[in-house]
């Protein structure tokens, strides 16, 4: 028998749910030790199928071979079995564990026999101290995963994907936490996967990544495939006319607010905690979008969350139009109009079992009691479908679960919910993290809309063409103190990063 020239191949794989068609007959081909990136819209198919690889879904149609093998899959033990292993977009370890206990969480080393049986806890801290070394990942095994940065655990779950030995990786935006530093050292990690004979699959919208990292490139687009080619056959123009189907002339929109006056004042902001924000003082003029950049443990979500009452305040001032104000909570927030967009949009964001409709409306509840304490159910319903409509988002219905939508269509949910509140004063951080090329241009629309409206917006991101293409300044952060703010026309990659890396 002749050896498969693919270490995967998955075969006109369908897939429905209730109104959607997912996965219209896929057929992916992925060669053995090659990066293949699988690319598309929010909304295309990609996670979809890969959830069918990985035995989270059952395909309507189709069939998965392993190395010219028929793979029955039917869950994610039998894909792990058979040497697949996933690192999901949206983490979910267990926070009050340690280290090496979430890389072998179901699989501990064991010593003694019969009802004497226990776990081998110098067996488990020695494996996982080799798979580190291996890696070259500098984390201590005992230490709680909770008190880990989210780049960290990231790490960690790669760790926890080449410790099953896997023959077929599936790797969902994973540097999408990590800094410049962790990624280039995830691409040598890939390396040195590719050269023993793994094949990466590897999902990502970051269009510098997939061109340096890609042998192969597969877009997807409306569930259907729309072509495999070489990587160095293929330009970023070229892949995101692909996956959007026409061509994307310009990635940010025209924007024509006029910033003018102070809205926000902040003076002095100092935590409680001696490693977070110190010191740090600014204005927000209104209708002016203010980005603020910096690298991992900048302190920037830290340092929004106090703005809308989240985190503690050791001293310093906070002024709304000349007035200084108390912000202790998130209803003194909310009051003063403020809106935060928190940056995990599945941790902290959305309620994944809710519909639409109650994601869009909980913030602003309130706005809809009747006397004697009974809610207005159809103004409720006026206002929410309004919004969601004002901001094009895809949904079958209002009615639809919100985790059933993409990534770019959850996050105006998200901004529905909160300009529902008429917030004159919008945090926004990571506002289009883990969001594709097209579904970015239209919440960049959104946010210079709102800007040339008067509102006034606090955009952390750490995308260096998203902070210069869409602010008039540029505040930059490093270790907790703020180092520099840049006028947007003036503004430069150099100088943010010069900025960033100088404490």
């Amino acid at each position: 028998m002749t050896a498969s020239k693919y270490a995967l191949e998955m075969k006109e794989i369908s897939k429905e749910f209730p109104g959607v068609k997912a996965l219209d007959g896929v057929t992916l081909q992925v060669r053995p030790g090659t990066v293949h990136a699988l690319m598309g819209e929010n909304g295309a198919g990609k996670s979809t199928l890969m959830k069918c690889l990985f035995g989270i879904y059952e395909p309507d149609g189709g069939e998965i071979y392993l190395d010219g093998q028929k793979a029955d899959i039917n869950n994610s033990s039998d894909a792990l079995r058979l040497g697949v292993s996933m690192i999901h977009q949206e983490l979910h370890p267990v926070p009050f564990r340690n280290v090496m206990e979430n890389i072998w969480l179901g699989r501990f080393p064991m010593k003694g026999a019969g009802p004497f049986k226990i776990v081998d806890h110098k067996k488990m801290y020695r494996d996982t101290e080799e798979l580190f070394k291996q890696l070259d990942l500098d984390l201590d095994p005992d230490t709680l995963v909770g008190q880990l940065s989210v780049s960290k655990i990231q790490s960690i779950e790669i760790a926890k994907a080449v410790s099953f030995h896997s023959r077929v990786i599936v790797m969902d935006e994973p540097t999408s936490s990590l800094t410049s530093v962790e990624v280039e050292h995830l691409f040598r990690i890939i390396n040195d996967l590719k050269r023993r004979g793994v094949a990466i699959i590897y999902i990502s919208h970051k269009m510098e990544e997939i061109l340096r990292i890609s042998d192969d490139v597969t877009i997807m687009r409306d569930g259907k495939k729309i072509g495999t080619w070489p990587a160095m056959e293929m330009t970023t123009d070229l892949i995101i006319s692909k996956m959007v189907g026409r061509d994307l002339t310009q990635r940010f929109p025209d924007r024509h607010n006029t910033p003018n006056g102070v809205i926000l004042k902040v003076e002095g902001l100092t935590s409680p905690d001696p490693k977070s924000f110190k010191n740090v003082s600014f204005e927000l003029r209104k209708g002016e979008i203010l980005g603020v950049g910096g690298l991992v443990g900048a302190q920037r979500t830290e340092l929004i969350e106090a703005l809308f009452g989240l985190r503690e305040i050791k001293s310093g001032t906070i002024s709304i139009n000349g007035k200084e104000v108390k912000i202790r909570s998130a209803g003194d927030a909310k009051r003063h109009g403020l809106a935060l967009l928190t940056e995990e949009r599945r941790t902290t964001g959305i309620f994944p079992v809710l519909s639409v409709h109650e994601n869009a409306a909980i913030a602003n509840m309130s706005r809809y009691v009747k006397p004697y304490g009974l809610l207005d159910e159809r103004r409720k319903k006026e206002e929410v479908d309004k919004m969601v409509a004002k901001l094009r988002t895809k949904t079958p219905t209002t009615k639809t679960l919100i985790m059933n939508l993409s990534g770019g269509n959850q996050q105006k949910v998200l901004l529905a919910r909160w300009l529902l509140t008429e917030p004159e004063i919008l945090l926004l951080d990571e506002p289009t993290r883990g969001i594709d090329v097209g579904a970015k241009y239209e919440i960049y629309s959104i946010i210079a809309d709102l800007a040339q409206q008067g509102k006034s917006i606090i955009m952390i991101s750490s995308e260096m063409p998203e902070l210069l293409g869409m602010s008039d300044r540029v505040m930059v952060m490093s270790e907790g103190r703020l180092t520099g703010i840049l006028e947007g026309s003036k503004a430069s990659e150099e100088e943010i990063m010069r900025l960033a890396a100088q404490h």
